[in-house]
């Protein structure tokens, strides 16, 4: 943690380059902050955040390889008082339970205002939990939807990838009739009429991703 007198050290986590630089811009222009390493990969965040330690974690949720809240979780092992404040573009409610459960303190969207971030920054330092308005919408509708299990979200994924469900069963090595029964659990509690619309559902929601 940063001591009284000293600047707020940032790790910037992004796969996108114009967005790191602009990060790092922004950051760098306040005089209580500044940028002390830029990752694009979950891997890059855990190994520069165990060699700076930085006050304050931007992470970007989708990225190749390991992913946000794989990272994450990996940084909470090691330091429980890490402060990681997700900046991403997904507002779907698995996404986010996901990002908070692995011990994200705020999940903030892209289109923020830029002084409203910087607030954010400084707040998660302080100690504060933040999400953005319509997150935390999507998280109270989350309370009265159903989650997929493992498998559910295992078959899902495979129908998202063009298998039909004798592809999928020989896939997970179940019976295409046991595949049918989760097609059907997974339709009704995504409220979808087939499986295409389940799919855009699961993607939307942020059980799965392409």
């Amino acid at each position: 943690m940063s001591k009284p007198g000293r600047r707020l050290s940032v790790l910037v986590v992004d796969d996108h380059p114009v967005v790191r630089a602009g990060l790092q811009s922004m950051i760098d222009a306040q005089p209580d902050m500044e940028t002390v390493a830029e990752a694009a990969t979950g891997e890059e965040a855990v190994e520069l955040f165990r060699r700076h330690q930085p006050t304050v974690t931007l992470m970007d949720l989708r990225m190749p390889g390991m992913g946000g809240v794989e990272a994450i979780a990996a940084i909470h092992r090691s330091s429980p008082d890490a402060c990681i404040l997700v900046l991403t573009t997904y507002d779907g409610d698995e996404d986010i339970h996901r990002a908070l459960q692995a011990g994200a303190r705020a999940y903030v969207l892209k289109d923020m205002p830029r002084s409203e971030l910087i607030d954010t920054v400084r707040a998660v330092h302080a100690g504060a939990h933040r999400l953005s308005p319509a997150v935390a919408a999507h998280l109270a509708e989350r309370e009265h939807q159903s989650e997929l299990t493992s498998r559910e979200i295992e078959v899902v994924e495979r129908i998202a990838g063009g298998m039909s469900n004798k592809q999928v069963a020989a896939d997970l090595g179940i019976g295409e009739a046991t595949v049918k029964t989760h097609v059907n659990n997974i339709m009704g509690k995504l409220g979808a009429t087939d499986r295409t619309q389940a799919v855009t559902i699961a993607l939307r929601r942020g059980f799965i991703r392409l």
